[in-house]
């Protein structure tokens, strides 16, 4: 892998299996010829990113966006392919490695473990990740009485402060209130500043404009293009308009292209 690569991705593909009830996930685990029908997420990806790009990944729900991030950071494993990330990695999406039972602050305390910083270090950002959040008391109750808002303050600000090489936010500030949004937007902008590679999942047209340096376009887990925000947004909204205005019967034998939807809107 070249030095100045933070990602790349050469045939990433993912599948999961189409259990249609607890017995046929039983006949899964006890048989091995057994093979049930699968959904195929990622179809043989292929994506380089360098050190301290913005990446914006764009698609409808269900295009692979979610599941591509999560391989990267390594929540999960593709099926097939070869994966080289340069760097430590930190994922944010509403409640990325947190639990449930434990409070904020013992949630703070559990993810810097878990990304192997010491007591030492953990206490001495620890009052910054506290004023960052700014949840008030709701910092010593239990993450699973918080809002999906404050669950996305929290989030954040404890992976920023973990300062990762590559930070990975999948729709974490769609939950925020715009307060919020404008203070990590700054602390992304910070992060760009700084030379970390960034990779943003979002249906945010306007924060992704503003931004990234490039956009992928991702559709039925394969990638449409990758280009400047400019050559891929405008083409990406006609495409969601005209795309959610058909039938279901429409939708799965429509194959769009990038250069179809260049052509009608740029």
């Amino acid at each position: 892998m070249k030095a100045n690569l933070a990602v790349n991705c050469k045939n990433i593909i993912k599948k999961y299996p189409m259990y249609k009830g607890n017995f046929d996930r039983l006949k899964g685990l006890l048989l091995p010829r057994y093979q049930p029908e699968e959904f195929v997420a990622l179809k043989g990806i292929d994506l380089q990113l360098s050190k301290g790009e913005i990446l914006g990944m764009i698609g409808l729900n269900g295009s692979g966006k979610s599941t591509l991030a999560s391989i990267i950071s390594g929540i999960t494993y593709a099926d097939e392919g070869e994966l080289t990330v340069n760097g430590e990695v930190s994922m944010l999406s509403a409640s990325a490695g947190m639990d449930g039972y434990l409070t904020g602050l013992e949630n703070i305390r559990y993810k810097g473990i878990l990304l192997g910083f010491t007591q030492k270090e953990i206490n001495a950002m620890l009052q910054d990740i506290i004023d960052f959040a700014d949840i008030g008391e709701h910092i010593n109750l239990p993450l699973r009485t918080y809002s999906s808002g404050m669950k996305s303050r929290l989030g954040f600000a404890i992976s920023v402060h973990m300062d990762p090489d590559i930070l990975i936010i999948d729709e974490a500030l769609s939950v925020g209130d715009n307060s919020f949004t404008d203070k990590c937007l700054a602390k992304m902008e910070e992060f760009k500043q700084k030379g970390k590679t960034i990779i943003f999942v979002s249906h945010s047209v306007n924060q992704m404009e503003n931004f990234c340096d490039k956009i992928i376009w991702l559709h039925k887990g394969e990638i449409l293009g990758m280009s400047k925000p400019s050559d891929i947004l405008k083409p990406y909204c006609g495409f969601a308009r005209e795309f959610n205005a058909m039938t279901n019967d429409e939708r799965k034998i429509f194959h769009p292209t990038l250069k179809q939807y260049q052509e009608k809107y740029l």
